[in-house]
């Protein structure tokens, strides 16, 4: 749906100049604008940026979507750029679970593990993504913020624990 510009402008503009606007533009603005962006959804930018991140250090989507407890072709939307809108609380799910884990690397004790998080990386690489340690942390969820690094090999600080609890996490944050 798009917006008539020149309405808008005229909209707009007539207060500022002092001139009257017809009674009936505004409604016709709103109403016009009001599909097109949806009610209670947030840019999935920040979001997306964290997934990728995640791949970078070799979690695949299937890893997330089983630590966050929702449907891997979710993630799988959300990274390769599908979905333009998350919910607020899927937003703050992977912020959470990015926090946890943005310093570890997926295990790899099993040849599926290997595998899985070789696929993520390749993912990463050819997606030219960019690791956790260069995103700017206070401009993520910034619409249209895109960092200035590109892919880089990332190897973390440790493991990522098998288990992930969003609400253990949310305490261990508060307290330190």
């Amino acid at each position: 749906m798009s917006i008539d510009a020149t309405l808008i402008f005229a909209t707009v503009q007539a207060p500022l100049s002092g001139r009257r606007q017809a009674a009936s533009s505004a409604p016709v603005v709103l109403a016009k604008t009001s599909g097109t962006v949806p009610r209670g959804r947030l840019d999935a930018g920040g979001t997306r940026l964290r997934l990728r991140a995640l791949h970078v250090m070799g979690h695949s989507s299937a890893r997330i979507a089983r630590a966050l407890g929702i449907r891997e072709m979710t993630i799988r939307r959300i990274v390769r750029g599908d979905a333009s809108s998350v919910s607020p609380q899927l937003r703050d799910t992977v912020t959470d679970l990015y926090d946890a884990w943005w310093d570890k690397r997926a295990p790899e004790r099993t040849r599926a593990e290997r595998a899985a998080a070789t696929l993520a990386r390749r993912h990463a690489i050819a997606g030219n993504w960019c690791a956790p340690a260069a995103l700017d942390d206070d401009k993520l969820d910034t619409p249209g913020y895109r960092p200035r690094s590109r892919w880089r090999p990332a190897t973390g600080t440790s493991v990522a624990p098998d288990t992930y609890s969003p609400a253990h996490h949310r305490q261990r944050r508060k307290g330190a």
